[in-house]
């Protein structure tokens, strides 16, 4: 058997103290939208989405981790690391989120094996966001659509 697989959702946990301020951060600094809302199983559960990326809040979490400060310092066995974001131009991005005083923990920085320039930004509550450029910075490459 042959799995056939699309990308749907990338779910974050943050404590209910957490949440909307959660939801104010990716809507304020990303242009998320509340798609969804519902409680369950003792949990809040919200779908923020812009365009085709989606992302799920699940409000039940009791403790809160303490945020990384650089990208190189961030590397734990027992979490997901990262999720990213795919942007048509990262140094418009990097200027909004500082303008909007949103730090980097990472970058800019070019990755010849890809031909991608990459940064990090963490949000509220320290979950690790790549942002990326597929452009043309190394000669002669082409940008992937």
């Amino acid at each position: 058997m042959t799995f056939t697989f699309a990308h749907d959702h990338v779910g974050i946990t943050v404590t209910p103290e957490d949440l909307d301020a959660t939801i104010a951060w990716y809507s304020r600094t990303l242009g998320f939208a509340v798609e969804q809302r519902f409680e369950a199983h003792g949990t809040t559960f919200v779908f923020l989405t812009a365009g085709d990326v989606k992302i799920e809040l699940l409000a039940g979490a009791a403790d809160r981790t303490t945020p990384p400060t650089t990208i190189l310092t961030s590397m734990h066995t027992s979490r997901l690391h990262h999720f990213c974001l795919a942007v048509a131009d990262l140094d418009a991005a990097v200027s909004r989120l500082h303008e909007l005083d949103v730090p980097l923990i990472g970058g800019p920085m070019e990755i010849p094996a890809t031909g991608q320039r990459i940064a990090f930004v963490t949000d509220n509550v320290g979950t690790i966001i790549e942002l990326s450029d597929p452009g043309t910075w190394m000669s002669g490459r082409k940008a992937r659509a």
